[in-house]
């Protein structure tokens, strides 16, 4: 497991301020589905079907409000081609990509944090 060394511990007004960055960002991002909804749709624009296949578990209730929230947010678009049927393409935007580095951070811990469980789990095997 890495562990960042040697930085500076911040003063109070750097905390709240972070804290408030934090709630900021979690309050606009919160709930499961909302991050791996933007992943889907930065590897390639889709239909409602194409993402709920994709993302196994949610409901159709569930990933039309999830899209709603992340249109009002900027971070999709929604685009309906008049064809018979109607046609709806979800695509990411380029403000959700802004989210990249966040995401990349977040898998890797994600991946760390699923060792130190497997390793967790190990020892008590063995005990």
């Amino acid at each position: 497991m890495k562990m960042i060394r040697n930085e500076t511990i911040p003063n109070t007004e750097e905390c709240a301020s972070s804290l408030k960055n934090v709630l900021d960002a979690l309050y606009v991002l919160n709930g499961k589905w909302k991050l791996p909804l933007i992943l889907s749709l930065v590897k390639s624009s889709k239909r409602f079907n194409e993402i709920q296949n994709e993302l196994t578990g949610i409901s159709s209730k569930v990933l039309a409000k999830e899209l709603k929230d992340l249109e009002l947010n900027d971070f999709i678009t929604r685009t309906v081609y008049p064809t018979t049927p109607v046609s709806i393409i979800y695509e990411a935007t380029e403000y959700s990509r802004t989210l990249k580095n966040v995401l990349r951070e977040l898998s890797a811990w994600g991946e760390q944090h699923r060792e130190k469980i497997k390793q967790s789990m190990r020892k008590q095997a063995v005990i």
